[in-house]
């Protein structure tokens, strides 16, 4: 999963970023409105964490800017004890959760995950996420395949997730690596590295029997079909 915190409290952006990166997330860190709606317009996340109070401004700006663009990353509003304006106004703006400061790092773990669930995985509050043969377990990143265990690191298993969720639709090689790398690899010539674990994970599939739903599709990127390759 990946995920921008906005963030000017370099002590707590600091915290959450190394908690999310220990945890397995990808997170990149803005601490401004302006940094924040640059990183919007290059990138795509799963969840934004959007501190209210900033030096260039009011952060639900951002949630503003978020819905005007029809950005569909999840929102996680945190703020302070005596914000409660700002929390009604941001839930009513389209945020989907908010967490007061201060508070545990796994409880916003939590909360993140939660709001995961609800966007990306069809409102699938369930920690098993299935398709045909395929069930990917949320909790302990475990992958099986026909009930076999699917031997993968957690980049591959992040990786499968990341085209499941993303059934039929063209991924180009580029937004895989955004997505599972962060955005340090826009400047990257050569990404290699994705075919190579594209290929690494159909092979592990295919070692358990399981059906090769990733299409190559040349000059573009992948496609995970939803359908059964014919014979």
């Amino acid at each position: 999963m990946k995920v921008l915190a906005l963030e000017d409290n370099k002590e707590l952006a600091k915290s959450i970023h190394d908690f999310l990166s220990m945890a397995g997330y990808v997170c990149e860190m803005a601490e401004t409105i302006a940094e924040a709606k640059e990183k919007l317009l290059s990138f795509s996340y799963d969840c934004i964490l959007l501190d209210i109070m900033l030096p260039d401004g009011n952060g639900l700006d951002v949630l503003r800017f978020i819905k005007a663009e029809k950005i569909s990353s999840g929102v996680l509003i945190i703020s302070a004890k005596e914000a409660l304006d700002d929390k009604i106004e941001g839930l009513e703006e389209g945020a989907d959760d908010y967490l007061t400061k201060p508070f545990h790092l796994s409880e916003l773990h939590a909360r993140i995950r939660a709001i995961y669930r609800r966007k990306s995985l069809d409102g699938n509050n369930d920690k098993l996420v299935t398709f045909n043969e395929i069930s990917l377990n949320t909790d302990t990143f475990e992958a099986f395949i026909n009930n076999n265990l699917l031997d993968i690191t957690r980049k591959e298993f992040d990786l499968l997730m990341y085209f499941m969720v993303n059934k039929n639709r063209v991924l180009s090689r580029q937004a895989i690596a955004a997505h599972l790398w962060g955005d340090y690899t826009d400047n990257l010539a050569n990404l290699d590295f994705v075919y190579q674990h594209v290929k690494n994970l159909r092979k592990k599939i295919s070692l358990v029997n399981g059906t090769d739903y990733i299409d190559t599709v040349y000059g573009l990127g992948y496609r995970f079909k939803s359908n059964t390759p014919e014979a």
